[in-house]
């Protein structure tokens, strides 16, 4: 039997080859926050996914909380990302480019000392990266209602970016705890204006970034990737399937080009996650559904064969396969990743893993 995955699908107004996705995987290996030559190289060589969504890219400097990424906010962000998606359409792919604000999930080096900011002065568990190591993360501070207008501001002059850049879409980066998702928690959410408390009000910001990106775009160049179940990030929910159902429906009327969802991943679980089945997730969402967390052919083929899918996005085969079209459709060997590479460096770990035809 041939591969689900090796079949044809159309994502918004684009056939594409196969439904195999290259995931949105942070690597840090912008040190200027310009992609690289080297980054031209790591794209290009994963072109024969069906589809490509970059690594997660600022829309502006508020929304920054990790070293060495790319950022998608001005002209020489474009310039760099130019080079990209040249070279990705060269190879006959479609990429896409992932919208990321981080919200709390950030520290004061990144803002000359001011705090970073959040739906509520809620501070997150854990350290995070700095340029100078791992530091505790601080207590940030909330948002005043007239400031989120500015804030969707920002997502449309990034998508804007993305579009003179030569991206084929966009993708809404609304998963993993960053600010779109505190916004949606009722665990990071405790404001009293029209962007908190009830479900409507708590989804109110992400659908209102979605409408700005849309009016850039047009619906069916715009994804939005979320992780009902994630707890990554010191995420909670008191109803997670609740809030998560009604944010589905609603952008099930938007006509986007897909969903993109992290399946609950064994840490989720470990950390007490609200886990919402993938069929109530499906069920709530009548559009093309990405899934992402863990997945291998076999576990890809299956979702799809069952209706739970309709492609499936791979992290860490593609850090390790740039060829993982191929080795799937040949059932051949996969390399295994380099865990202690993922994150900076050099071309070791990020444009040095064999393709079968080496």
């Amino acid at each position: 039997m041939t591969s689900h995955l090796q079949s044809s699908i159309k994502i918004g107004p684009y056939q594409l080859s196969n439904r195999i996705v290259m995931a949105p995987l942070t690597r840090m290996r912008a040190p200027e926050n310009i992609p690289t030559d080297m980054m031209v190289t790591y794209y290009e060589q994963r072109a024969g996914a069906g589809l490509i969504i970059t690594e997660a890219s600022p829309i502006s400097s508020q929304g920054v909380g990790y070293p060495a990424i790319p950022y998608i906010y001005n002209d020489a962000h474009v310039e760099g990302w130019k080079k990209i998606t040249q070279a990705v359409h060269a190879k006959n792919g479609h990429i896409f480019l992932q919208l990321w604000h981080v919200g709390r999930i950030s520290h004061p080096d990144y803002h000359n000392g001011q705090l970073p900011v959040a739906p509520s002065a809620i501070k997150p568990k854990g350290k995070g990266v700095t340029a100078t190591g791992m530091q505790d993360f601080v207590t940030p501070r909330a948002l005043e209602t007239a400031e989120i207008v500015g804030i969707i501001e920002d997502y449309r002059n990034a998508a804007k970016q993305a579009l003179a850049a030569g991206f084929d879409g966009v993708e809404i980066h609304g998963a993993n705890g960053y600010l779109l998702d505190q916004f949606l928690r009722d665990g990071t959410n405790q404001r009293t204006d029209n962007y908190g408390g009830s479900i409507e009000n708590r989804a109110r910001f992400l659908l209102e970034v979605t409408q700005a990106v849309i009016e850039v775009w047009g619906a069916d160049k715009v994804g939005i990737r979320l992780s009902p179940s994630g707890t990554f990030n010191d995420m909670t929910d008191s109803a997670p399937e609740t809030i998560f159902v009604y944010v589905l429906e609603q952008l099930g009327k938007q006509g986007l080009a897909y969903l993109h969802v992290v399946d609950a991943l064994e840490g989720d679980i470990r950390h007490g996650a609200n886990v919402i089945k993938l069929d109530v997730l499906r069920k709530a969402y009548q559009g093309t559904l990405i899934v992402c967390g863990g997945y291998d052919k076999a576990k890809a083929d299956q979702a799809i064969e069952q209706g739970l899918a309709d492609a499936v996005a791979f992290g860490q085969l593609y850090i390790a396969n740039p060829d993982l079209v191929e080795r799937f459709k040949a059932d051949a060997p996969l390399n295994k990743p380099d865990m202690a590479t993922f994150y900076g460096g050099n071309e070791k770990g990020y444009i040095d893993y064999p393709a079968l035809t080496d």
